[in-house]
């Protein structure tokens, strides 16, 4: 599924990963750590000009076309003012500024809201989740992002590209075997209706996936309550951890558009918002594509296990 080249320094180990199916690499450096350059948060939490409070989302957010807003629960979803995708909505997840806690119920909720937007739209879906600055959100108030186009972002297209080939190949879907394989990983951390684990070949710090029995944002319904509940049993790892900004997305397929696809959810641990604004991505990460991280995977795994 993956290979590692090794090689020591003067401060320690150094691995080079690659995954086999879509040819993805990271370089691991744990002795990076030790750098401790992730500190205690300084966490944003004025409410005065935020558009997505309750006394302005009314007055400040766009409608679509029809001049309504989707409510689910205590959740809102409605057109991006700027957007960067032929169909792109924010969804204000909980009218609370600045929680430290989410409800799976409230985040289920907003994964509902999302989807519907969506499924207004053919194309290639995803579900996405900035939390907090540091993760590049530009708003605090917490909120998705939901966006599709008629064709495939990047990381999305080497998914679906390669596990077509995979099954063409192999008769079999790649995320099957995927998950078959890393059930007896160190990185595995839980399964219920979802499969997560540590990935091995991470593209952000402390990177988790969780891959679901199905393709497309059509087929979602069922399983987002589960993937709710699993999004936030990482976010409360993560912040035993000592890490509370992170990324989330969640990848689907086009309708119809063919097998071997499984859509799958990605996490990625950020920096804490710090008074320097220090960031955790730097050329290697958006010019090389290419993200040093600073945790084994199988750490991840054990970690994970450790505190549960």
């Amino acid at each position: 599924m993956f290979t590692i080249y090794e090689t020591r320094t003067d401060r320690g180990v150094l691995q080079y990963r690659r995954e086999s199916l879509t040819g993805i690499r990271c370089r691991i450096s744990p002795s990076r750590a030790e750098r401790h350059i992730d500190s205690a948060p300084v966490m944003p939490s004025s409410r005065e000009g935020c558009p997505f409070c309750p006394d302005a989302i009314d007055t400040s957010t766009p409608t679509f076309e029809d001049g309504s807003r989707l409510w689910c629960g205590e959740s809102v979803t409605f057109p991006n003012l700027y957007p960067f995708a032929t169909s792109h909505v924010v969804t204000v997840i909980t009218p609370d500024h600045a929680t430290g806690r989410f409800d799976a119920r409230c985040l289920a909720d907003a994964l509902s809201g999302t989807a519907e937007a969506l499924s207004r739209s053919s194309g290639y879906a995803s579900i996405n989740w900035n939390y907090l600055p540091s993760a590049g959100a530009s708003i605090v108030h917490p909120h998705l992002q939901g966006i599709a186009d008629p064709e495939p972002t990047r990381l999305a297209d080497l998914y679906i590209s390669a596990g077509r080939r995979y099954l063409a190949d192999h008769g079999r879907f790649y995320w099957d075997d995927l998950m078959e394989h890393e059930r007896c990983s160190g990185r595995f951390l839980f399964e219920d209706e979802i499969f997560w684990s540590a990935n091995p070949v991470p593209l952000g710090e402390r990177e988790v996936r969780g891959v679901l029995p199905v393709s497309t944002l059509e087929e979602f319904g069922p399983y987002i309550e589960p993937l709710a509940r699993g999004i936030l049993r990482i976010v409360e790892f993560y912040r035993t951890l000592g890490t509370h900004a992170f990324n989330a997305s969640i990848f689907f397929d086009a309708p119809d558009a063919g097998r071997g696809h499984r859509a799958f959810c990605s996490l990625i641990a950020r920096l804490n918002p710090n008074s320097l604004s220090m960031c955790d991505s730097a050329f290697m990460e958006r010019l090389h594509l290419e993200p040093v991280v600073l945790t084994l995977p199988e750490t991840l795994g054990a970690l994970f296990r450790g505190k549960n």
